[in-house]
Formats: C-alpha cells, structure tokens, sequence
C-alpha cells in the first residue's frame, strides 16, 4: 500500500474517532500504533509508543507544567484574585468603561497567573459579570469583554498551550513564552483601546461609577492596591531570576507555586478544602497534557517515517508553486476551521506532524509560529458555531443572556484579535524580540 494512502487512512481513522466522542489522547495514541504495528510489524509498532514516553518522561521543561497549574489554583481558589477585581472596581471605575478595561487588565494577571484560558473565564464570568450587568453595563460588550479576556490565558506566559507546542515543534519552552509575552500584552492593549473608544462613542455602554460607590477613603484604596497587586508581587519574584538567567524554568515554576502556597497562608486562606481542590485539579490537568503529548510524539513518529512531510512540501512548492507565504496564511485558515469543533490540544497534535516541519523547511522561525498558532487557537475559541469559549459562557452566564448575544458579542474582539495575527505575522520582531533579548544576552 501507498505510504501516501497510509496517512490519508491514518488522518480519516483518527477523525472519524473524534467524532464518535472519543478521548482525543485515545484516538490519536490508538492509530498511530496500529499504524506502526501495520508498518513495521510487532517489534517497531511498540518501540514507536515505548520510545514516545521515555522522550516525554525525559523531557525536563515538562516539571514547569504542574507548577505553573498549581501556582493558578492556588490564587484562584483562596480568592486572592478576587481582591484583584475589587483593586480595579476602586480606581478605575470613574472611567467610561473603566470596569470593563479594569476585567481585562485581571484577565492578563489571571493569565499569568495560570496559563490557561478556562481559568479567566471562571473568575471572569463569576465575578466581573454580575458587577458589571449590576452597574447597567451593554450585556453584548461585557459578555465579549471576558471571551476576549480570557482567551489570553493561552497566549500571556506561562501558558500551558505553548509548552504543548515546545515539546511537538522541540523548541525552547522559556523562548516561546517570552515569545508570547509581547504580542499578549499588545492585544490586550488592543482590547482596552477598543472599549475606551466604544464607551467614548457611546456611554451608554459603559457608564462610569458614581462618585458615592467610587468614594472609600484612601486608606481603603491603598489597602485595595496592595491586595490586589500581591499576585504582581508574585509573579515577579517568580520571573524576574529567569529572565536574568539567576534561576532555570524550572526552578523559577517552583519559586512561584511556593511564593502563591505562602501567601495563601500569610492571608489565612489556604484551608484543607483550597488545598485539596488544587492539588485534584493539577493532577486531572497535568495527566490530561501528558498524555495528550505522549500521543503527538507517537503520531508524529509514524509521519516522520512515512514522509509525510516531504510529499506534501513537495506538493505545495513544486507541483503547486505555491508562495511560502500563501502556505503559512492557508495554515491558519485551517486552525481556524477545525477551532470550529476542536479545541486548542486537538487541532496540534493532529496537524502539528505535518505543519511544524513544513514551517521550518518553508524557512520561518518557529518560535515566532508557536506564537501564530497560539493567536489563530484564541480566534478559533470565539469562532461559531462550536467556539470552545462560546460554550464555556452560555454555561456560566445568567439567563438574560442568550446564545444569540454570546454570538454577536465576540465579531468585534475576533477582528481585534485578527488584526493583531496580522501585525505579527508582518513584523515577526514584535514576538521575537524578548527571547533574542533574554537568550542573547
């Protein structure tokens, strides 16, 4: 048989799996060892899933993982980042839209904090919600504000989707967060412009706070600033002896679940309960990656020795002659398709054995793809019909707000949100200039 009809089998096996509502770890891991028994008899089908997890258990960067999860429940779950929310109702909430622009300077720290999106949808949708709908703000402008928001979970380090991408694409895991840092950073600077120009436009959707609730005293204000900003505090003890080369990845993972555990504890917060749930949830998400990547690496396996990817470099630049540049856009274009029913770990590991090595034959830097893909992934969570953040709120929002509202809440941040891909992908510096920085250095 073909090896070119041996991938076609292996893609259409494993996606008509997917649709059957099986595990995207059990499809993935499932035919690429039938396809290496298939291929290479008994001996090299269970080398290719063997090899697959001694790689991964050997992979050092991968410790960052538990971390960084831990480190995000811990300030979630003991409510200091709930005092990050009150911080902003206080100071800015004399703005036009100040509660809004307020919700996604917390969505940024809640990224920093956890690395995944659905982390900023929770606090968001629990907290920011029902204060903003309270003080009379546009349903359709809050509902987008905290989809926007909490999509840059992915994105702003340490994000959990770019360590799955490092160990597929085999890059630095330290690169691609600072990577990912600055063009976060730029779109969620994208995002409180739009709202101050809407809210300027129309005040009526993002009333300013009267004097009366604004007024606390400063004592109170200050006391609210320090709360709020602890989890700044610890973010910088855990970045600042990485970034200065003082501390490994690893090593600064662990100084920041260390530094959230104390201050947890400092506050009286961290109970049995805090303690536990943390732990659990670490445990189900740490495993769930794990075995994801175990999969991708066997998957990926399989392609390498198929070929795969030189028939199908070989099919765009010489049998179709198409540009370098046309292939990248066309890459993008069918991440934003499959984000129609796949979430961000299955639409890697499906197509990262083909795309990651034709990005780099194609002579693009793939540090500075790790952080296209990651953009692409947020626009393809907002994207109907099947946008994974879109289900997330419809399943915390109050009833007043419909489907139809989540829908249309969201066309204005996707096109922020596709400008900013394309002023990355225009000027790859805007990502690659802090890892060239820090790395150089």
């Amino acid at each position: 048989m073909p090896y070119e009809l041996i991938a076609i089998l292996m893609f259409s096996t494993m996606m008509l799996m997917l649709l059957t509502g099986q595990r995207v770890f059990g499809a993935i891991g499932f035919v690429a060892v039938m396809a290496a028994l298939f291929l290479w008899g008994d001996r090299g089908g269970y080398d290719i899933g063997f090899s697959a997890a001694i790689k991964l258990m050997r992979w050092y960067p991968l410790l960052t993982l538990p971390m960084f999860i831990f480190m995000g429940y811990v300030l979630s779950e003991s409510k200091i980042a709930d005092d990050l929310y009150k911080m902003f109702h206080v100071w800015m909430g004399g703005l036009r839209g100040g509660l809004a622009i307020g919700t996604i300077g917390l969505m940024v720290l809640i990224s920093a904090m956890n690395g995944l999106s659905v982390a900023g949808m929770a606090i968001g949708a629990t907290i920011a919600l029902p204060e903003l709908l309270k003080r009379n703000y546009d349903k359709l402008m809050v509902t987008g504000v905290i989809q926007a928001g909490s999509s840059l979970g992915i994105l702003v380090p340490p994000s959990v989707v770019l360590v799955l991408y490092a160990m597929i694409a085999r890059q630095p895991v330290g690169q691609l967060w600072l990577a990912g840092a600055i063009p976060g950073l730029m779109m969620a600077t994208m995002f409180i412009i739009y709202i101050a120009i809407r809210c300027r436009l129309n005040p009526e959707l993002g009333p300013a706070l009267s004097a009366e609730e604004r007024d606390v005293g400063w004592p109170e204000k200050l006391r609210l600033l320090r709360a709020g900003l602890l989890p700044v505090v610890i973010f910088a003890v855990m970045m600042v002896p990485f970034v200065n080369g003082w501390t490994s990845l690893v090593e600064s993972s662990a100084i920041g679940a260390i530094a959230a555990f104390l201050a947890a504890v400092l506050k009286g917060r961290m109970t049995r309960q805090v303690f536990e749930t943390s732990v659990r949830q670490t445990l189900a998400i740490t495993c769930m990656f794990m075995w994801i990547i175990l999969a991708a690496l066997a998957f990926g396996a399989v392609f390498d020795g198929l070929g795969a990817v030189k028939a199908i470099e070989s099919l765009f630049t010489e049998q179709w002659g198409l540009n370098p540049w046309v292939i990248l856009i066309l890459m993008q274009l069918s991440f934003l398709v499959m984000g129609t029913f796949l979430d961000d770990t299955a639409m890697l590991v499906i197509v990262a054995p083909l795309y990651v090595p034709l990005v780099g034959a194609l002579g693009f830097d793939l540090v500075w793809y790790g952080v296209l893909y990651t953009i692409t992934c947020q626009i393809a969570y907002m994207t109907p019909p099947f946008g994974y953040n879109l289900f997330l709120m419809r399943a915390m929002a109050p009833p007043e707000i419909t489907i139809t509202d989540i829908y249309r809440s969201i066309i204005p941040f996707v096109g922020v949100m596709v400008l900013a891909l394309a002023v990355v992908m225009l000027f790859p510096q805007i990502a690659l200039w802090l890892p060239n920085y820090v790395y150089g250095n």
